[in-house]
């Protein structure tokens, strides 16, 4: 599934991931490859990706997500 992780001023990562973590508004949640569309806000915490047996940490203040189609494009702040 592709990622697209933006914020005000940059593209932070544009690629191919195997999975997703992001820290919800509602709670910690997981976005895996054929996932159910949705939008969701993130609150202050850490969101990782995962390429293979790599995971990669980013630490955001928070932002917005939407998930269709394979394609997770994240917001943060």
């Amino acid at each position: 599934m592709t990622l697209r992780i933006i914020s005000t001023t940059d593209t932070i990562f544009d690629g191919e991931v195997t999975s997703v973590s992001l820290p919800g508004a509602k709670g910690r949640f997981m976005v895996l490859n054929n996932h159910a569309s949705l939008v969701s806000t993130l609150v202050a915490g850490k969101l990782a990706y995962t390429i293979g047996d790599d995971t990669t940490q980013i630490e955001v203040g928070g932002g917005i997500v939407d998930v269709d189609n394979n394609v997770v494009s994240v917001c943060v702040f």
